[in-house]
């Protein structure tokens, strides 16, 4: 029987983690070839903790609780961390907490990755159910991503790793700031899924503008160095056109400049020391029994 873990952070979202275990436990309900256990990442959640039972197909449910907020990423690379070192598994699905990874698509990720066990799946985002400006920004943070990286990257957190490539990942920076640019960069073959993004459970989008600014931003600072190299290559084109184009070079060669001190800045996240060290910031530990 294959050993599934569902990796999911949660910050404050309470109730729609409690509505996504209940889904999650009636799409999996059928697949009796595996053994299915969850842990929770609470990013120091500052809104009490409700009462969480175990859905009947889980074999264990364990929330664990960290001292600090550190960010969606950081609990992903924390909670693989913690998987690789204190579990036996097969699989690890990571997902996030407020239904937009559609629970139902969960059986689609098994079957793909059953094809070949030993390359991971992800779930390509073939449509979208935000509203027009979220799609519209989203499509210019793909454009910009691929200008300055020659990176094609329409995938999230939600995916089916096997345990050789968590190994390559945790031994990388990279998986403290970015979770998928850290596996296009790091993980040279991976077999896709198409995938719905669904809604959210309750609430409002926790993406603002400046939150999606900051996600676009983290991605292309994994690329940090053919970033440097295509920016390079962009100034000197445009300072031959500074005789045709006047001031509107100079501008765009300053833009430039700028937009790679904030990559730079961004790809300081890449903390290897801290991601190491980041058991640390675990409060408590709690087993879900019933």
């Amino acid at each position: 029987m294959k050993k599934v873990f569902i990796l999911i952070p949660i910050y404050n979202d309470w109730e729609s983690l409690i509505k996504l275990l209940n889904e999650i436990n009636k799409s999996v309900l059928s697949l009796n070839d595996y053994e299915f256990k969850c842990i929770v990442i609470n990013d120091a959640s500052t809104v009490l903790q409700p009462k969480i039972l175990k859905p009947t197909k889980f074999q264990s449910l364990k929330i664990i609780n960290m001292k600090e907020n550190r960010g969606h990423a950081r609990c992903n690379a924390f909670g693989l961390k913690y998987i690789n070192s204190k579990e036996v598994f097969d699989y690890v699905i990571l997902m996030d907490g407020d239904g937009e990874d559609r629970p139902e698509e969960i059986k689609n990720l098994l079957k793909k990755v059953e094809n070949n066990p030993e390359i991971s799946v992800v779930a390509k985002r073939a449509k979208r159910s935000e509203g027009p400006l979220f799609r519209s920004l989203y499509k210019i943070h793909k454009i910009i991503t691929f200008i300055f990286t020659g990176k094609k990257i329409n995938f999230g957190y939600f995916s089916c790793l096997i345990k050789n490539d968590i190994n390559i990942l945790l031994n990388q920076a990279s998986l403290w700031n970015n979770y998928s640019g850290s596996v296009k960069k790091h993980i040279h073959k991976y077999n896709e899924i198409d995938s719905v993004r669904g809604f959210r459970y309750f609430g409002p989008s926790q993406m603002s503008l400046f939150n999606l600014v900051i996600h676009s931003f983290s991605i292309i600072s994994v690329f940090k160095y053919s970033v440097f190299l295509r920016s390079s290559f962009m100034i000197i084109i445009f300072s031959f056109l500074t005789t045709y184009i006047g001031m509107y070079s100079i501008i765009f060669q300053i833009l430039l400049v700028i937009f790679n001190l904030l990559i730079f800045i961004i790809s300081l996240r890449e903390n290897k020391k801290s991601f190491l060290n980041s058991d640390k910031n675990v409060k408590d530990e709690l087993n879900i029994i019933h």
